[in-house]
């Protein structure tokens, strides 16, 4: 037998492929998640048995369902709708269109929707559903073929008081109208107009909400400006990045820019740009409009991945894809807020590194839940049969938001935890204080 030099002990086995693949396997998205659903359960001692219970979504839906395209031939996609909780109330998340969407993602997505949902207070769930494929590569028509079919084939599934679902990355309002009217001509006629309420993000003149589509955006800014308030921190001046320039990216670095901050940096899809001087954010977003992307933008020097990470800013944020913050890119930044935008754009790995670096993290589930917060207004909207105004419906939205800033800095304070563990906690309290008084049926 072989055995090493030093004392004679057997030499340890050579690991096999498959066992050194598995050593190095980065953790999933929905293993991220749960990793952070785990440490606040822990802070709080959640109860053994709701700790099984939330480790799961309650359903998991997956259709196959063929769409004819403009050219008559037929196409067959895979659609999601995850189901994690309605405790608190409906199942509430938006509805994703990409091609990397996947049954992980997807479940991860709608657990930190429960989390979210719970830190606002707000009397929903957590949900989270989406189609694997590009819709950019799709003309109008079939994106509207595509989206009735799918929502036929979720059937009921959804609904205005069972799981309501909202935009998300590939989707907006045209989207959701089109959810909508399928859904209220596919059942009863009874109550009809009371079923405008299946979806939000609707465009307003179908009875959606004023400010809802600058509404997660709206509310990280809100969040920033808690931060600043709370850390001396003047934004007048401020030097901003942003990854990903899409519904939340382009308004949060629009409504910045208004009080007074510079965005430097911007990264998407097709590239990254960067201009010392400042990028107008409204001129950019219109470029983007006509290009589908930041690259070649003519007042901003392309640069590499890493030369974007590595700007010298004092607010980044991600706004783009999970997983984007890494052991790879977190080192590399230098600047004194994330606020994180996008949903789970930071691994458990990059999380450590930021706390080392003494970088302040706005976590998800705070900072981008304007969106969701202000698709509770339209739902109560249409329930009522009202409109507000965007004097209104923002008021509404800085007070609720304020309230879980404040309630987030007040626990992590007391017990000694991270802004993302305290905003869990926060929740997790709401969900096992309502478990306890109502039971488990039967």
């Amino acid at each position: 037998m072989d055995t090493d030099n030093r004392d004679g002990a057997p030499a340890a086995p050579a690991k096999s492929p498959s066992r050194a693949r598995k050593a190095n396997r980065k953790p999933s998205v929905f293993e991220v998640a749960g990793k952070q659903f785990g440490r606040a359960a822990d802070a709080l001692g959640l109860d053994e048995h709701l700790r099984t219970i939330l480790s799961q979504p309650k359903n998991e839906l997956i259709v196959n369902f063929p769409v004819r395209m403009d050219d008559g031939t037929f196409q067959l996609f895979k659609g999601y709708r995850i189901q994690h909780s309605n405790i608190m109330g409906p199942y509430k998340g938006g509805m994703r269109y990409h091609p990397e969407v996947h049954l992980d993602e997807v479940k991860a997505l709608a657990a930190w929707m429960t989390w979210k949902s719970a830190l606002l207070e707000i009397p929903f769930g957590g949900a989270k559903g989406g189609i694997k494929f590009d819709p950019t590569r799709h003309s109008r028509g079939e994106l509207e073929r595509i989206t009735r079919r799918f929502t036929h084939a979720l059937g009921s599934n959804i609904g205005p008081e069972h799981d309501i679902p909202a935009p998300d990355m590939g989707t907006n309002s045209q989207t959701m109208v089109w959810m909508m009217d399928t859904f209220m001509n596919s059942g009863s006629r009874e109550r009809k107009n009371a079923q405008r309420g299946v979806v939000t993000g609707k465009s307003v003149t179908s009875g959606g909400s004023r400010g809802r589509s600058k509404a997660t955006g709206q509310g990280l800014v809100y969040m920033v400006q808690e931060w600043s308030e709370e850390n001396a921190f003047n934004l007048d001046g401020a030097r901003v990045s942003v990854q990903g320039f899409g519904k939340v990216g382009a308004a949060a670095a629009q409504i910045l820019n208004r009080l007074g901050c510079i965005l430097v940096a911007v990264q998407d899809h097709t590239g990254a740009i960067i201009n010392p001087e400042g990028i107008h954010p409204k001129r950019l977003k219109e470029y983007i409009g006509r290009t589908g992307g930041v690259a070649g933008y003519p007042a901003g020097d392309a640069v590499d991945k890493e030369t974007f990470f590595g700007a010298e800013v004092d607010i980044f944020i991600p706004a783009a894809l999970e997983m984007q913050i890494t052991a790879e890119t977190a080192p590399l930044l230098k600047c004194r807020l994330v606020a994180e935008g996008a949903n789970g754009p930071t691994d458990l790995e990059g999380e450590r590194i930021l706390a080392e670096k003494g970088i302040h993290v706005l976590p998800d589930i705070l900072a981008n839940a304007g969106g969701v917060t202000v698709s509770y207004f339209e739902w109560l909207q249409n329930r009522r049969a009202e409109q507000w105004t965007l004097e209104d419906v923002d008021t509404r939205l800085h007070r609720q938001m304020v309230r879980a800033y404040r309630t987030m800095r007040r626990l992590s304070n007391e017990h000694r935890i991270s802004n993302r563990t305290a905003a869990y906690l926060h929740g997790l309290m709401r969900i096992q204080e309502v478990y306890r008084e109502r039971g488990i049926f039967p």
